[in-house]
């Protein structure tokens, strides 16, 4: 498993992105009321995709619209579910 810096962004749904180019591996950490979320890998994400994401004036807003309903272009995985630990 790939592992991917994260940054926090300011979104009331996803708590953290990060981006491996090398991989074209997109990692969301979604937000929880009690603290961080699950993370999830999305695949095949191009660093153009990655950048409209980052940029976008609400991230969780573009990932609803062009992201999460497209599970054949960007299929994922779950990483860590919120309070468990690592998946194997």
């Amino acid at each position: 498993m790939t592992i991917i810096a994260m940054d926090s962004v300011e979104s009331s749904q996803i708590a953290a992105i990060g981006y491996d180019p090398a991989t074209n591996t997109l990692a969301i950490q979604f937000a929880s009321r009690r603290g961080p979320g699950s993370l999830y890998h999305y695949a095949n994400v191009s660093p153009e995709d990655f950048a409209s994401f980052r940029d976008a004036e609400s991230i969780g807003s573009h990932f609803y619209k062009f992201i999460k309903p497209f599970p054949e272009k960007y299929p994922y995985t779950r990483i860590d579910r919120a309070g468990e630990g690592e998946q194997a």
